[in-house]
C-alpha cells in the first residue's frame, strides 16, 4: 500500500520497541520509565512504572495482539486518551511486528472512519462509542478495559523479529487533498532520531522528560517517550486539566529535568503563571517545536525562568532535523543547525539538485540515506514525485543557510495552515464546510488572533437565497471536525479572490485575515 522512496542496500535486524525498553530493562529493572501524574494536588503520583514492568506490559500487550491472529503489517489504531494505557499498546503493536497508527481521540467519527477506511485497520482501540457505519471497518474493536487486561494478562512473547525496514507505524498528517494522508516509518525511525540526543536535548539516563503534548504526534510519540526510554531516562505523563498556569508546578512536582511543548504554551505560561528561576528547580532547559516562535519568547522565557529555551524544525516525515541545544547556540533569526549527523541541504524552488550557496532562498531538503526518513506515503505514490529531487526529499519547508550552517525557516511552499501548533490542511475543512446547504463557495486560511497566536479561519459565499449565521456554521464544523481543525471565525465575501486561471488566490485570503 506505499511505495518505497528508496531501497536500501543493507537491511539489518532491528525492533524499535527493543531498542526503547531492552537495555534499561536488563540494566537498570527497578527505575522507573513512566509516572503518570493525575492530579498535581495528589502526594503520589497515579502511576508509576518500572522499566521491568514497562517491558512485562508491553510484551504481554503484544502476545494478546498475535493471539488474536494478527499477521505482520496488520494496522493497529489507536484512539485512546493521552493515558499509560496509549503508550503501552502504541510500543507493543511495534513489538509484535505490526503497525500502529496513532489518532486522536478529539477526532470525529467521520474522521475517524476515514482513517479506518484509508488504512485497513485491523484494529480499532478507541474509548468512544463508535458510528454504527464503522461496522466492519475494524474487525476487532478493544476498549480501554480490553487493553487493561491485555497488559496484565497477554501471554508474554518476544520481540518480533523485524528489521530496520519493516513498517512500524503510520501517522497521518494534513496533505495537500481534501484528506489526511498516511505517512509511514519504519522500525528504523528510532535510529533516526538518534541526532537528536545531544543535538537538541543533551539528554541523560538521569533525564526526566515532561511533554504538554498527545501521543498522537510524532513530537510527542518522540520526545515524550521513545527518546527518554532510549537513553534509560524517565518520561512523564500529565492526565489531567491542562492549565498553563498548572505547568511550573508540575514540573516541580514531578522533577523534570527536561520539558516540552509548542511556542503557544509557553507563551500562555509566560502568561498565566508564577515564574521565577527558584520556581522550578530540576529544569535544565526547554524544548520547543511545532510552530514558529511569537517575537521575544526567547528571551521572555531567560529572563523569566533563568533556563534557556531550545527550538527544533521538523515535520512528520522526519521529526526533528534542525534545532539548537547545549551544545548548539542560539543565532536570532535562524531555528539552528542540521543536528550532528543530518546532511541537510538548500535547493532550488524550481530547477535540479544542486545545493545552493550560502544565503540563497530555497527548499530546506535532507538526504534520502537519513535512517529517520519516512518508508513512504500511504496510498498516495503520486505524491512522492513531489518531494523527491534527486538523492533529496524536500518537504516544503523555504528557508536558507548561512555561512556558518545556520537555517533562517521562510515559511512553507504550500498552503499547509499552521494553526495552534496543528498542521491543518485547508482544503480538509474547505471539503466539509462546502457540504453546509447556505454555502456556495468556501475557502480557509490562518487568522492571526495575536502576532504570536494563528487559528483556523473561513471565507464564506453564501448561496442566493442564505443568511449570514456564523455561530450555525461553527457548529456544522464541529459536529464533522476535530476541535483544532473547526474554524474560529468565520468571514463573509460576495466572491473568493481568484488568479486569472481560476484557482483561489491564498496569499489574499492571508491579506483579508490580517486586516
Amino acid at each position: 500500500m506505499y511505495t518505497p522512496l528508496f531501497t536500501p542496500a543493507v537491511n539489518p535486524p532491528f525492533n524499535m520497541a527493543r531498542y526503547c525498553l531492552a537495555g534499561a530493562a536488563a540494566a537498570t529493572p527497578d527505575k522507573p520509565a513512566l509516572i503518570v501524574i493525575a492530579d498535581p494536588a495528589a502526594a503520589t503520583p497515579a502511576e508509576t512504572w518500572t522499566y521491568a514492568g514497562l517491558e512485562d506490559a508491553v510484551l504481554r500487550t503484544a502476545g494478546a495482539l498475535r493471539q488474536m491472529g494478527l499477521a505482520e503489517g496488520d494496522r493497529v489504531m489507536i484512539r485512546l486518551d493521552n493515558t499509560s494505557a496509549y503508550a503501552i499498546l502504541f510500543f507493543a503493536t511495534l513489538a509484535a511486528g505490526l503497525v500502529a497508527l496513532p489518532a486522536s481521540s478529539q477526532l470525529t467519527d467521520r474522521e475517524a472512519l476515514f482513517l479506518l477506511d484509508d488504512s485497513g485497520a485491523a484494529v480499532l482501540a478507541s474509548a468512544v462509542t463508535l458510528a454504527p457505519e464503522s461496522t466492519g471497518k475494524a474487525p476487532i474493536h478493544l476498549t480501554p478495559a480490553d487493553v487493561a487486561r491485555m497488559m496484565r494478562e497477554g501471554p508474554r512473547i518476544d520481540y518480533a523479529p523485524t528489521h530496520a525496514e519493516t513498517p512500524a507505524f503510520l501517522i497521518y498528517t494534513s496533505g495537500t487533498t481534501a484528506n489526511p494522508k498516511g505517512v509511514l516509518h519504519a522500525q528504523r525511525a528510532a535510529l533516526g532520531r538518534r541526532p537528536m540526543y545531544q543535538g537538541w536535548y543533551g539528554i541523560s539516563a538521569n533525564d526526566r522528560v515532561l511533554h504538554a503534548g498527545a501521543f498522537n504526534w510524532t513530537f510527542t510519540l518522540g520526545v515524550g517517550l521513545t527518546d527518554p526510554w532510549a537513553n534509560g531516562a524517565t518520561a512523564l505523563i500529565y492526565t489531567g486539566e491542562k492549565d498553563p498556569a498548572l505547568w511550573p508546578r508540575l514540573i516541580d512536582l514531578a522533577q523534570a529535568t527536561l520539558f516540552a511543548g509548542v511556542p503557544s504554551l509557553f507563551r500562555q505560561i509566560l502568561k498565566y503563571a508564577e515564574l521565577s528561576p527558584a520556581a522550578m528547580p530540576t529544569l535544565r532547559h526547554a524544548l520547543m517545536a511545532g510552530e514558529a516562535p511569537p517575537p521575544g519568547l526567547f528571551e521572555d522565557w531567560q529572563d523569566r525562568t533563568g533556563r534557556p529555551l531550545y527550538e527544533a524544525l521538523g515535520m512528520s516525515e522526519i521529526s526533528t532535523y534542525i534545532s539548537t541545544g547545549p551544545g548548539i547556540p542560539r543565532k536570532p533569526g535562524t531555528v539552528g543547525k542540521p543536528q550532528p549527523g543530518r546532511r541537510v541541504a538548500i535547493l532550488p524552488v524550481e530547477g535540479d539538485d544542486t545545493p545552493l550557496p550560502p544565503g540563497a532562498e530555497g527548499l530546506i531538503a535532507v538526504h534520502t540515506s537519513d535512517p529517520g526518513l519516512m518508508l513512504g506515503y500511504w496510498n498516495r505514490p503520486e505524491e512522492q514525485t513531489d518531494v523527491l529531487r534527486g538523492e533529496w526529499f524536500t518537504g516544503g519547508d523555504l528557508g536558507l543557510m548561512d555561512a556558518d550552517g545556520y537555517i533562517t525557516h521562510a515559511g512553507r511552499n504550500n498552503d499547509i495552515m499552521k494553526a495552534l501548533g496543528y498542521r491543518v490542511s485547508p482544503m480538509e475543512v474547505e471539503a466539509v464546510l462546502a457540504t453546509h446547504p447556505d454555502i456556495a463557495e468556501v475557502a480557509c486560511a490562518e487568522f492571526p488572533v495575536r502576532a504570536d497566536v494563528h487559528v483556523v479561519g473561513a471565507f464564506v459565499v453564501l448561496k442566493s437565497e442564505a443568511t449570514p449565521d456564523s455561530a450555525g456554521i461553527l457548529a456544522f464544523a464541529a459536529e464533522r471536525l476535530a476541535a483544532y481543525k473547526c474554524p474560529r471565525e468565520i468571514r463573509f465575501l460576495d466572491r473568493l479572490p481568484r488568479t486569472p486561471n481560476g484557482k483561489v488566490k491564498r496569499s489574499a485570503l492571508v491579506a483579508y485575515a490580517s486586516q
